[in-house]
């Protein structure tokens, strides 16, 4: 397969944006909006007995699909498309992005002093491949008072992430220990997604 120099990121996550820069990759925003010839849109509403590492992977594989129709509705270049998805979990349950402040404490509350996981999933996809990797990684949390908690959400950062919090961000004094990938955890496993880009031919960092 010929080398392909840039990509698409089908994310419009700020720190999946930097984790490519961090590492040179050269990428164009490729965002899922609706498109009424056809639903491009991804529902994530976790499937009833649905296990995190299931749903994880499919809700990536969804963004990926999603994303190279959309390259085909909109008459783009073809280029591999990146997607990828950040799950919390807890005991088994699916921890999503909190609803509002008041959410968002709630989760906090309920991570404070345990042993979680944070799920990612990788996915690239160009014409009819595609492939995808996965990050598994155990954060222990510090126990959290709730001075903290109520401090950590005036900085605004629990908004619209996985588990309320972003580890690059003033979260990450509340981790005691993490045993996994700190990329995966802001939500782009560098590792993972080198090695799948070099199975689409695009030249090693």
């Amino acid at each position: 397969m010929s080398k392909h120099l840039r990509i698409y990121l089908a994310s419009q996550s700020p720190r999946r944006r930097e984790l490519l820069k961090q590492i040179g990759i050269h990428y164009d925003m490729l965002l899922l909006r609706s498109d009424p010839r056809r639903k491009v849109g991804v529902d994530e509403t976790p499937h009833d007995g649905e296990v995190p590492l299931d749903y994880v992977q499919r809700i990536c594989r969804d963004k990926a699909r999603a994303a190279w129709e959309t390259l085909i509705l909109r008459n783009l270049p073809l280029l591999p498309v990146l997607a990828a998805d950040t799950t919390v979990t807890l005991e088994g349950k699916i921890i999503g992005k909190p609803d509002n402040n008041e959410h968002a404490a709630e989760i906090l509350r309920m991570l404070s002093g345990t042993r979680h996981q944070v799920l990612t999933a990788v996915a690239v996809a160009f014409e009819d491949r595609l492939e995808m990797r996965l990050s598994a990684t155990a954060i222990t949390f510090d126990t959290l008072s709730e001075e903290r908690i109520r401090r950590y959400l005036l900085t605004g950062e629990a908004h619209d992430k996985a588990g309320a919090y972003g580890i690059q961000g003033h979260a990450g004094a509340f981790v005691k220990h993490i045993e996994g990938s700190y990329t995966g955890v802001m939500g782009l496993p560098l590792y993972e997604t080198v090695e799948l880009l070099k199975l689409f031919g695009y030249p090693a960092p």
